[in-house]
């Protein structure tokens, strides 16, 4: 399953609401989400998507959409790749200079 979908099934979840058609309404002004639904978006995301979004760092405006959320997870997904890369190339090059 894509990113969208599992952002959109979640989303789903947690207000009731098919929300495929409304990728850029605003969740919180349309009192669709709210601090506790975040939390569980959160939780969410990070067992379905192995992303990790601390609440500290949460920033509305960055997840007021699906559309934003679906950009999130996909940059924060991407950082992981970046990273387990970097890990890989580590690995593999430091040894040769030992």
């Amino acid at each position: 399953m894509d990113i969208k979908q599992i952002v959109l099934d979640i989303l789903n979840e947690l207000t009731g609401e098919d929300l495929s058609s409304r990728m850029d309404d605003n969740l919180f002004d349309t009192g669709l989400l709210d601090s506790m639904a975040t939390v569980q978006l959160l939780l969410e995301l990070q067992e379905q998507c192995d992303v990790t979004a601390p609440v500290s760092e949460f920033n509305r405006d960055e997840w007021n959409t699906v559309n934003k959320i679906i950009a999130k997870v996909e940059s924060l997904k991407n950082e992981i790749v970046k990273a387990d890369y970097c890990i890989f190339l580590v690995r593999l090059f430091v040894p040769l200079f030992y």
